[in-house]
């Protein structure tokens, strides 16, 4: 029998979480699409050893129930569509508790947390799912988390971090220039030292019905936050409006749904790219008891101005131009008003 261990850390990083970080990545708003994301890859690197040995079909561990046995086997279609796809829990219907009970008699190893919950890591983010999670009511234990501390116990003063985006992509942690992958592993670190990173949301699955989800991605939801507010400075408010209400909510629905290999999604992408050309600049961000806040921020192609944005100086319409301002924009409405009544 042979064993092929692939480290795919950084290519996860360079060609799924930037795109992610590009798009603002979160599905329904909180789910960060960790597990989504690295389905693709494992996908075609399964394929990649298939082609290897010579094999004829791939095999996942997948249940009928789950998201993941859409996005493997698409993924493996759209790659290798002559090769066969097994699915063994699938086929015989199992549980996850008959999946460990069925590894244990066949000598293959299950931590103490897998007994008790459904976990998945990667670098993006760490799922926590299945008894006692399936009550929504029920809070998280605190067992279940491993990347977080708790914000009761998390430090009395706050961190500040500052995160240098160019064309926006994550390139700098407090001044360091760093890979992707490490900016990351820098801010699992230092967001769950702080307690920041913990979502606990219902989430439509794709499969049809809804499910408790508990997550823990500290970075995921820092660049989330510094990413959005730095398009806010950059973008005009029509491209943001554009991208928050259009492109980033489609492309998280394609990528949570299996269809990577959608060709709409390249072409979200490409549209975001434009746009994200001038996306470059510095946030600042303070991490404080499981909270975070942006609270500083700098462009070069910043539409902020302080000389306009000032109150106590600098340029004021006239009162002619601001009264002629206020009559044509309110025309439509007021317009409308008026004949309706």
């Amino acid at each position: 029998m042979q064993h092929f261990y692939i480290d795919a850390r950084r290519e996860f990083a360079e060609e799924y979480i930037a795109r992610a970080v590009l798009m603002n990545g979160m599905y329904e708003g909180l789910y960060p699409l960790g597990t989504a994301l690295a389905r693709p890859l494992i996908a075609a690197k399964v394929v990649e050893v298939a082609r290897r040995v010579g094999a004829d079909a791939v095999a996942h561990g997948s249940t009928s129930k789950g998201n993941d046995q859409v996005r493997f086997d698409v993924t493996v279609k759209a790659l290798a569509p002559d090769l066969k796809i097994i699915a063994p829990a699938r086929v015989w219907g199992m549980t996850r508790a008959e999946e460990v009970e069925y590894a244990r008699r066949h000598g293959l190893p299950v931590g103490e947390e897998h007994k008790k919950f459904s976990i998945d890591d990667n670098l993006w983010s760490r799922s926590i799912e299945g008894d006692p999670l399936d009550d929504p009511m029920v809070e998280p234990p605190e067992e279940a988390f491993r990347w977080t501390v708790s914000p009761e116990k998390a430090p009395a003063e706050p961190a500040y971090v500052a995160i240098e985006f160019e064309g926006g992509i994550p390139v700098a942690l407090n001044g360091e220039r760093m890979d992707l992958a490490s900016l990351v592993s820098a801010l699992n670190h230092l967001g769950g030292a702080h307690g920041v990173g913990r979502i606990d949301h219902v989430e439509n699955r794709l499969v049809g019905f809804k499910s408790r989800e508990v997550y823990e991605a500290p970075a995921a939801v820092i660049l989330f936050h510094a990413h959005r507010d730095l398009e806010k400075l950059v973008l005009t408010p029509r491209e943001l409006r554009f991208k928050h209400n259009v492109l980033d909510p489609q492309w998280a629905d394609l990528v949570y749904q299996g269809l990577w290999v959608e060709p709409l999604r390249g072409a979200l992408e490409a549209a975001a790219r434009e746009m994200e050309r001038w996306v470059s600049g510095v946030v600042r961000v303070k991490l404080y008891k499981g909270a975070l806040w942006v609270v500083g921020r700098e462009s070069p192609y910043g539409g902020y101005s302080k000389e306009l944005a000032d109150y106590s100086a600098g340029w004021y319409p006239s009162d002619e131009e601001a009264r002629g301002f206020i009559e044509m924009w309110s025309l439509h409405s007021l317009t409308a008003l008026r004949r309706r009544k």
